[in-house]
């Protein structure tokens, strides 16, 4: 059976050979369909397989063993990847939306009818990748298999407004050309905005936010199914490439022993990173009971 990081490696290579294949046929189809949105569609194909090659580097890297200089391993490379990602989806965002603008201020061909059929299959086979990418992001916890998803869902929503606007062009004819060009302006608007839906995330993993109420709150519970611990105080929870580190405070009989305290902790770390495989290392600090 697969590891974690093996399924990711393998959906991360299938994402760079489906978006290969995607910047080939929609760039050919914008070049002999005149259509200035599939070009630009294929503009962000090309840098989604940069995307692509930065989430196989990032994955490789993150499955480092700890070391000296990295005591808790090398997972947040992931967060970076994710940076890296929305980079080049802002910067394709930003040519796009200025080849748009000088395509408008000449003369725009009508796009060829086939281009329709072309943006159809896109579109159906970016959504499909994107449900498969997130459901494998979120299965092996890759924060930046999850923001490659993204961008085959921002390919396949920008490959709608390019779909409406061949349509209109078609639609038109010559009066409406400038319709391709203007879906392709909305294109890159549409790429930015989901550049910020997948930045966020990766910005409160590098900066440490709370946001696993449901996984502290398993934990807790999880905590007091071991002897001797009465209850639980603190518990914080980061984000560390596809896994977790956890600190929690747990009360136990003022009266044990240092020795006695100490084994309950390493009992109930073992516990917790059975019933947890996500959970890569706890912290656990023993104070006595409040009751005592």
């Amino acid at each position: 059976m697969k590891s974690d990081s093996q399924k990711a490696k393998s959906a991360a290579w299938l994402s760079f050979t489906v978006n290969l294949f995607m910047a080939i046929i929609k760039g050919l189809a914008g070049i002999f369909g005149n259509s200035a949105a599939l070009m630009a569609d294929a503009t962000e194909s090309i840098s989604d397989l940069f995307s692509s090659l930065l989430v196989i580097a990032g994955l490789k890297y993150a499955q480092r063993p700890a070391d000296d200089n990295h005591p808790y391993g090398h997972g947040k490379i992931e967060a970076l990847v994710t940076f890296g990602i929305t980079s080049l989806l802002i910067g394709s965002a930003v040519i796009i939306g200025l080849r748009s603008i000088d395509s408008l201020q000449g003369e725009n061909p009508v796009p060829e009818g086939f281009t329709l059929y072309v943006l159809l299959f896109v579109i159906a086979v970016k959504e499909g990748f994107y449900r498969y990418q997130k459901r494998q992001g979120e299965k092996t916890g890759s924060s930046s298999l999850i923001a490659d998803a993204w961008h085959h869902r921002s390919d396949a929503l920008s490959s709608v407004v390019a779909l409406v606007g061949v349509g209109i062009s078609l639609w038109g004819g010559e009066a409406w050309a400038m319709a391709d060009e203007i879906a392709a302006m909305l294109t890159s608007v549409l790429i930015i905005y989901n550049s910020y839906l997948i930045l966020r995330p990766a910005l409160g993993e590098v900066m440490d936010e709370h946001l696993y109420p449901e996984l502290e709150s398993a934990i807790r519970k999880s905590a007091l199914e071991v002897d001797q611990v009465l209850e639980t105080e603190k518990c914080f929870i980061r984000k560390y490439g596809s896994g977790y580190l956890v600190d929690l405070h747990i009360e136990v009989n003022g009266e044990l022993s240092v020795r006695e305290g100490h084994a309950i902790a390493h009992k109930l770390k073992d516990h917790l990173t059975k019933v947890y495989p996500q959970i890569q290392d706890v912290l656990i600090h023993v104070e006595p009971s409040s009751s005592d």
